[in-house]
């Protein structure tokens, strides 16, 4: 462990078997302490109170402790921020899961206009398109940019202008007390939902909003191998935000129709066919009617029924792969049911040939017909 940091077990005062919870319960205890808005005005605590807000934000992560065990502090070197010193990554989130606020400022702020919504839309796909791929059509209604205002929400001739409440910032600030003393906690400016700017006079078309409800269609790529429950994420085509914020993402839900024939485990696919006896005893070469075309199948003699056949390369396409799984071939050997009187003379002959004792004929009143017209 290199000299020129700190211990960050030392500084929170917990072994290296520590629990998250004995963890936590140390950086609060220490956090309460060394805090600098807890008024002790102590240049040596400000600096011990940043290592321990560190300390904490690497052990207070499993992969980063991992690291740390592993590496050191060089381990997690790469998750450092620069800039603010009491930017620790997002120890602003951490202060406001224990203590209900940030005592950093708010942590992140909106400014701007806000991002639009997310979409989502079920896309229903054949089977063959699904393993295959295809490129899809799909339609929403969506809020896109509104073309009278070009998306300001402010009526012609005039414009946005800066909101008072928050001088602009999208945010207000507000100062209470916490465990660890005063605190500023910041929230989205109720006048202008976060915009930073209000519209005097709005646009008749969109009321303001800088956007309008329409229908649009997307074509979508499907990459080959997904099914059902696959889900496909289109940045930037879901909602436009208000008055020109950023557009959400669309996400596409994939549903895929079963097949006649095939039926899919994973990237392979499964078939059954049906094999006539005397193709099952001596036999045969089928050709079978596969995703990618007629294939030749080779049963040899004495096949019997269950048996599965493999053919590679013949099933799914791997998404992360370039390689495709099988089709299995199972194969039911028929057995028949009604027989001519010369077909079952002959598969008497045949038990007889091979010893085998077999049921005697039918002395019903067909038999005594048939006989009779000999």
């Amino acid at each position: 462990m290199p000299t020129s940091e700190p211990d960050y077990y030392e500084l929170l005062g917990v072994p290296r078997t520590a629990t998250q919870d004995e963890i936590k319960r140390a950086f609060r205890r220490l956090a309460r302490e060394l805090h600098p808005d807890t008024g002790h005005n102590d240049p040596e605590a400000e600096a011990k109170f940043k290592q321990v807000a560190r300390a904490y934000e690497v052990l207070s992560d499993p992969e980063k402790r991992r690291r740390y065990d592993a590496f050191g502090p060089e381990g997690v070197e790469g998750t450092v921020r620069t800039g603010n010193p009491f930017d620790f990554g997002g120890l602003g989130d951490v202060f406001e899961a224990f203590f209900g606020t940030s005592p950093f400022g708010g942590g992140r702020r909106q400014s701007g206009p806000p991002r639009g919504e997310d979409l989502e839309v079920v896309a229903d796909l054949d089977f063959t398109d699904a393993v295959f791929g295809c490129e899809h059509a799909v339609s929403v209604r969506t809020a896109v940019a509104c073309q009278e205002c070009n998306a300001t929400g402010a009526a012609e001739g005039t414009q946005p202008v800066t909101c008072y409440e928050c001088q602009g910032t999208g945010h207000v600030q507000r100062v209470r007390q916490s465990l660890i003393g005063s605190v500023v906690q910041s929230s989205p400016c109720a006048r202008c939902g976060g915009a930073g700017e209000v519209i005097p006079s709005p646009c008749q078309r969109c009321g303001g909003e800088g956007r309008v409800i329409e229908e649009r269609t997307y074509t979508v790529d499907i990459p080959a191998g997904v099914d059902t429950g696959s889900t496909l994420r289109l940045s930037g085509r879901g909602a436009a935000g208000p008055r020109g914020g950023r557009p959400g993402d669309l996400y596409v839900h994939l549903r895929v129709r079963p097949h006649p024939r095939f039926t899919r485990d994973g990237v392979d696919l499964h078939t059954t066919i049906e094999l006539p006896y005397t193709q099952a005893v001596l036999g045969t070469t089928l050709e079978l009617e596969t995703l990618d075309g007629v294939e030749q199948l080779e049963v040899p003699r004495g096949t019997p029924s269950g048996t599965t056949f493999r053919l590679r390369g013949r099933g799914v396409p791997h998404l992360e792969r370039r390689s495709r799984g099988d089709l299995l071939v199972t194969v039911v050997v028929e057995v028949p049911t009604e027989l001519s009187e010369e077909e079952e003379e002959l598969l008497r002959r045949f038990a007889e040939l091979r010893g085998e004792p077999v049921a005697p004929p039918p002395n019903g009143l067909m038999s005594r017909l048939r006989s009779a017209f000999k």
